[in-house]
C-alpha cells in the first residue's frame, strides 16, 4: 500500500478495504482474455475489478421496458416517469428518497449483462468457463445519490443502503470518486465537479472514449442515472435517454493469486 501517489490505498470510509487510486495504478488484471483493471481488494479478500474497453452502447433502460409506457410491466416505481427506469433491481418497494414504489422486474442493462439462460445472448454467457469459475457472486450497493453533494461518507451510506447480489455490475459514483489520489479539489461530488478538469489527470477511472454509466440512481427522480465523462465530471441522463458506454464490473473470489507487474504490458496474470 502506498499514502501518495498512484497506488493501492487504505479505503478511509470502509474498514478492511483498499482501493486503487491515481493517474495510471499499476492495477491491470488479465481476466476473460482481456485487460481488465483492479478497482478495490474488498474486506472479504474479493477483488472488484472493471472491464478497461466498452461494450457496445446500450440503455440502461429502454423506454417501454419498465417505465409510464409499458403498460405497467416496471411496477408503481417505474411508472412515475417515461424516460426509462433507474432501479437497478426487482424490489417490493424500492425506496429512492420521495420516490418509492414497486419494481416488477431487473434493469434492461442488469438482464443484459447477468442473464444466465441457456442460449441467451447476455454478456454473462459470453464469458469463458474458466473466467465465470473466478467471479464471486456479490453484493452492490445501488441506493440513490444526491447530484452535487458534498458529503461522500453520507452518499456512500446512501448507496448501501439498498444491496443487490449478483455476479456483473457497474461501478458506483463512490467508486468513481475514491479513485482520485486529489482528495482536496476532487473528494466529493460537488468538488469534482467544481474541478473536474483537474480531477480528471488523477482518477484513472475517466475514460478517454467517452461518458459510461454508473450504477447509481439519482436520488428523489425515478428515471436519471449517472454518467461518467471523459471530461472528469458526473453528469445524469435518463436511463431511456440514450444509450451509453458498459464498462462491465465484476468480484473475483478470494482464493486466486497473482503474478506480474500490474501495469498495461505486464499485467497481473491469475495463477
Amino acid at each position: 500500500t502506498v499514502t501518495s501517489g498512484d497506488g493501492l490505498y487504505k479505503d478511509t470510509y470502509e474498514t478492511g478495504r483498499y482501493v486503487y487510486k491515481g493517474a495510471n495504478p499499476n492495477n491491470y488484471i488479465t481476466f476473460n482474455n482481456e485487460l481488465w483493471r483492479i478497482i478495490s481488494v474488498e474486506s472479504d479478500n474479493t477483488l472488484k475489478i472493471m472491464k478497461k474497453d466498452k461494450l457496445s452502447n446500450r440503455y440502461f433502460d429502454s423506454h417501454g421496458y419498465r417505465d409510464s409506457t409499458s403498460n405497467g410491466a416496471g411496477g408503481t416505481y417505474c411508472a412515475q416517469d417515461s424516460c426509462g427506469c433507474n432501479a437497478w433491481m426487482a424490489s417490493d418497494n424500492f425506496v429512492n428518497g420521495s420516490k418509492s414504489g414497486t419494481v416488477l422486474k431487473d434493469a434492461e442493462l442488469n438482464t443484459y449483462l447477468n442473464d444466465n439462460i441457456v442460449g441467451a445472448k447476455s454478456y454473462y454467457n459470453i464469458l469463458t468457463d474458466t473466467a465465470k469459475g473466478l467471479i464471486q457472486k456479490h453484493t452492490w450497493g445501488i441506493g440513490a445519490v444526491k447530484y452535487n453533494n458534498t458529503d461522500l461518507a453520507a452518499q456512500i451510506a446512501s448507496e448501501n443502503s439498498i444491496i443487490w447480489t449478483g455476479n456483473v455490475g457497474l461501478i458506483s459514483i463512490s467508486d468513481f470518486l475514491r479513485a482520485n489520489t486529489n482528495t482536496t479539489n476532487c473528494g466529493n461530488f460537488s468538488l469534482n465537479n467544481a474541478n473536474y478538469s483537474t480531477c480528471k489527470t488523477t482518477n484513472y477511472l475517466v475514460s478517454a472514449s467517452g461518458y459510461y454509466l454508473a450504477i447509481s440512481p439519482y436520488a428523489s427522480n425515478t428515471c436519471a442515472m449517472f454518467l461518467i465523462g471523459s471530461g472528469g465530471n458526473v453528469s445524469d441522463d435518463g436511463a431511456g435517454s440514450g444509450m451509453r458506454g458498459v464498462l462491465p464490473v465484476v468480484y473475483l473470489t478470494s482464493n486466486i493469486i497473482l503474478k506480474g507487474q500490474g501495469t498495461e504490458t505486464n499485467p497481473y496474470i491469475i495463477n
